[in-house]
């Protein structure tokens, strides 16, 4: 049997000092525990015995523990019925295709009927053809010296007739040409002006030509022009033919094709001969 008994002292030496005078020859056979550390205080004040705990005797022997039940083996789960698939809905169906409408047949375009006089038929044309642009244009038709048309067209939207440097009067001058002289016997050349831009254009062409000749005679060096037409390059060329000191040529190709006033020495341009294809 195991006993147990505390004791007191000053110190937890006084304490055991006690408790092996109490115990005796049983001394050898206990086992200390300190409970608490004596304090001293200060001046005896706050002082603290010590504590200590003394077991002796024979240790009951401790009763074996039972050993475990063995858990019940865990009852193997029922398979989960497998889920049924559902029914796949039934695919829709495709909307039948909506004929598409039927493109508009285009008006077809208008036949031009070459019928009566060049001049007639000249101020035909071009009345058709303004109206699909939708330009009305007072027009003047007269015969030109050595043969052919003048036509002289003035308005309010002239504008649109002329075109960015007078390509797009051009472009009417030729397909008036094409139009009245196709299967004709007698050819006439059809010259279609608007407000007399035609012969502005040539009295700044020129200009332009003489500004170009002298630049080039004072520095002494080619000077290219913008492109041009082959009637605007044919101005230039004209122009400048008895121009003292320059010689015209043109270079490049169409539509960037344009005139080069280059710089020649008098003996030079005198010593020329023979036919130069300017345009």
């Amino acid at each position: 049997m195991q006993n147990a008994i505390e004791v007191r002292g000053k110190t937890v030496e006084d304490a055991l000092a006690k408790a092996q005078a109490e115990l005796g020859s049983r001394w050898d056979e206990a086992s200390v525990e300190i409970v608490e550390r004596g304090k001293k205080g200060v001046f005896g004040i706050g002082a603290v015995d010590a504590v200590v705990r003394v077991t002796y005797g024979t240790p009951e022997p401790a009763p074996a523990p039972e050993a475990p039940k063995a858990a019940p083996a865990p009852k193997k789960p029922e398979p989960a019925p497998a889920p049924v698939a559902p029914k796949a809905a039934p695919a829709p169906k495709k909307p039948e295709p909506t004929p598409a409408p039927a493109a508009p047949k285009a008006a077809p375009a208008p036949v031009f009927k070459a019928e009566g006089t060049q001049a007639e038929q000249t101020e035909a044309f071009l009345r058709g053809l303004l109206e699909h642009m939708g330009v009305q244009a007072d027009m003047t038709i007269s015969p030109r010296e050595g043969g052919g048309l003048d036509v002289q067209l003035s308005g309010s939207g002239i504008g649109a007739v002329i075109g960015r440097r007078g390509e797009t009067l051009d472009a009417i001058q030729h397909l008036t040409n094409y139009a009245v002289n196709r299967g004709s016997d007698r050819h006439a050349h059809i010259n279609v002006d608007a407000e007399n831009y035609r012969a502005k254009r040539e009295d700044s062409l020129v200009h332009l030509a003489e500004k170009m000749a002298a630049k080039a005679i004072k520095y002494k060096r080619s000077m290219a022009l913008e492109p041009m037409n082959s009637y605007e390059r044919h101005v230039i060329h004209t122009a400048l033919q008895d121009y003292e000191g320059v010689t015209t040529s043109s270079i490049g190709t169409e539509p960037n094709r344009r005139v080069v006033v280059s710089y020649v020495k008098q003996e030079t341009k005198k010593e020329e001969t023979g036919y130069k294809e300017w345009c």
